[in-house]
């Protein structure tokens, strides 16, 4: 109760955020085919959230080291509410590109100011509390933000956005108000990307795999659920199914990779993920019960293969590098989440619906054809880090996570 009591302000933050956040991306996709866009049109939206994403990570840190924790987030938020307030001001799918933009820099600057304020609270006594409870708060809130779709897909548009501008003005609040010393910034982090592929090709693949199945479900599947009959309230659940999915995976994903071969793990969850891409089209036709179906077992399947991709890179990494590493990760599943959108849109406005899981399920066949020819090429390592639920929130979570991968021995 006391760490609770003692993150309670950066905690609220986070959900008065996620409020924010996880309701602009359905939320553009419904009012923008209501008012003509193109499916393709919708997708370049989902690319431009994770093109401010990634821009909002490397800016984020060096705005803290000028201006301090408080400052830089007020302003990434500032800058998110303008983003999402603008929206009413015009109708047009490239002005609503700029916006999101704006957005996706704030979601990444304000994750990145409150990771950073936990990573300097934290002791090494209470880093795994503080992580756990920081990441229920986060899938709790992103998974209630799913469900507000429906009731804001049915009020006037400019209620709509305005009801997520005032969440996120909101999340200024608990930081604003707190009597929590601010932290002292630290250094920017140095983004070295090389370093990825040089601990694990397998794992720099499976992180970009994890990308385009995750940012096109998010960004994309509110089209597929229009596409396949869902009403607006339904794709609200649909996504929330998604979410629900994924959280609960993670245990028994982190039990196969504590015990078992990584490379062995991300093979069988890429197999899954295309047969669940295979029942999840399948089912299409069969009700509105047998799509959620579909959207619960995409997300037991695909969602973990991020972070038993990064715990399988920690497992070649030097103790000193961790946290460039994270990084590492964190951009090569920004890379595949600006290009997957916008592509896997275009390919449902040419061919349908049901080309959003062929090209997952491609993707995820390049996987298993990588992961097995990686198998032959070196030995599994003697000693292993422990799985860490990777959350994909910020450049800064290497810091917070870090300490958490202590080695194993070996079988």
């Amino acid at each position: 109760m006391r760490l609770l009591l003692t993150f309670a302000p950066l905690f609220l933050s986070v959900i008065l955020l996620q409020l924010s956040s996880g309701g602009v991306g359905p939320l553009d996709a419904l009012v923008g085919l209501a008012q003509g866009f193109t499916p393709g049109e919708v997708g370049i939206l989902g690319s431009a959230h994770f093109l401010g994403f990634f821009l909002g990570c490397w800016w984020a840190p060096r705005l803290m080291g000028t201006v301090g924790h408080a400052r830089a987030y007020a302003s990434c938020t500032a800058l998110g509410a303008i983003g999402l307030a603008a929206h009413v001001l015009v109708a047009d799918p490239w002005a609503w590109t700029i916006f999101r933009i704006a957005s996706g820099v704030c979601i990444a600057g304000c994750y990145t100011v409150i990771e950073a304020w936990l990573q300097a609270a934290v002791t090494n006594e209470t880093r795994g509390r503080a992580m756990g409870t920081y990441r229920v708060v986060d899938v709790s809130a992103s998974f209630a933000a799913q469900f507000m779709i429906g009731a804001l897909a049915n009020l006037e548009v400019y209620i709509a956005y305005n009801l997520l501008t005032i969440f996120c003005c909101a999340s200024i609040l608990p930081l604003a108000v707190s009597r929590q010393v601010q932290p002292v910034a630290g250094g920017a982090l140095r983004l070295w990307p090389r370093l990825g592929w040089a601990c694990s090709p397998l794992a720099t693949i499976a992180v970009v795999v994890s990308a385009i199945s995750g940012a096109s479900f998010r960004m994309v599947g509110p089209i597929y659920g229009s596409e396949v009959g869902l009403a607006a309230d339904q794709i609200g659940v649909f996504l929330a199914t998604y979410v629900a999915g994924g959280a609960l995976a993670q245990y028994p994903a982190g039990w196969l990779a504590d015990r078992f071969d990584r490379r062995s793990v991300l093979i069988g969850l890429s197999a899954a993920s295309v047969v669940s891409c295979a029942l999840t089209v399948g089912m299409a036709g069969s009700g509105w019960l047998g799509v959620m179906a579909g959207a619960a077992l995409f997300g037991v399947t695909t969602v973990p293969i991020y972070s038993v991709a990064t715990a399988h890179a920690h497992d070649f990494c030097a103790d000193g590098d961790r946290v460039e590493l994270s990084a590492a990760m964190m951009f090569f599943y920004a890379v595949g989440a600006i290009a997957a959108p916008w592509s896997t849109s275009a390919l449902i406005a040419a061919f349908g619906p049901s080309s959003l899981f062929v090209v997952i399920s491609l993707a995820h066949v390049a996987l298993i054809g990588f992961g097995l020819f990686r198998r032959r090429a070196r030995p599994a390592p003697g000693a292993r880090t422990r799985y860490v639920w990777a959350p994909r929130t910020s450049f800064w979570i290497g810091r917070l996570t870090g300490r958490e991968r202590q080695r194993d021995p070996g079988d």
